[in-house]
């Protein structure tokens, strides 16, 4: 059976994700200090995330889970996942309240989807359809299927890191991927069958 290690801190939709991974057969156990993930070997680790990325970050950062992942993920080469905010850490820098320094991981910047005063409702909340960009096992997951999302900030990034793109007044990056570290900014735990039919294809891709 797969283990998941699924990120704990306080910030996301976690026994939902939970939820969702067990239904599908895998083996999970939450974590919530870089200690408690580092103690354990995991075939996959997925980080949930709904809120304010200032809050996300600060959080990962005092309970040690930044450089345990980094260890876990870039050194070891675990096979991730961020799930919206768990996303858009993954970013070099986001614009919400502020500036904040993310991760990374995938070179870009996480920006708001409408300039304030737009007319467009923010956040965006409901189902779309998601474009698949490119091929390999996430475009098979995202291929005439509707997914739900809850968010205001979407991460600006090369084409090359784009695996999926959905449209909210204009076009937004959706979905990421680079080597072993994946992203998507609607919540597969939310989405029914077309989400544990995407989790199902990152644990066992």
């Amino acid at each position: 059976m797969i283990q998941v290690a699924v990120i704990d801190y306080g910030i996301g939709n976690v026994q939902s994700v939970v939820n969702a991974c067990t239904r599908i057969g895998a083996r999970i156990r939450k974590v919530n200090t870089g200690d408690q993930l580092a103690a354990e070997q995991d075939h996959a680790i997925i980080m949930p995330g709904v809120g304010a990325i200032g809050e996300a970050l600060a959080k990962l950062r005092a309970s040690g889970l930044e450089s345990a992942l980094i260890h876990r993920v870039l050194d070891e080469g675990v096979r991730f996942l961020g799930i919206c905010v768990g996303m858009q850490v993954l970013g070099e820098i986001c614009e919400e309240f502020g500036t904040h320094h993310g991760f990374g991981w995938i070179p870009g910047r996480v920006r708001r989807l409408a300039a304030p005063g737009s007319a467009l409702r923010l956040p965006h909340v409901g189902w779309n359809t998601v474009e698949p960009v490119g091929g390999g096992w996430m475009a098979a997951a995202l291929e005439n299927r509707h997914f739900y999302f809850c968010h205001s900030y979407a991460i600006d990034c090369s084409q090359q890191y784009v695996r999926g793109r959905a449209d909210y007044g204009a076009p937004f990056v959706a979905a990421v991927e680079h080597g072993n570290i994946c992203g998507v900014q609607f919540h597969p735990e939310m989405s029914s069958g077309a989400g544990e039919a995407l989790l199902y294809g990152f644990l066992h891709n």
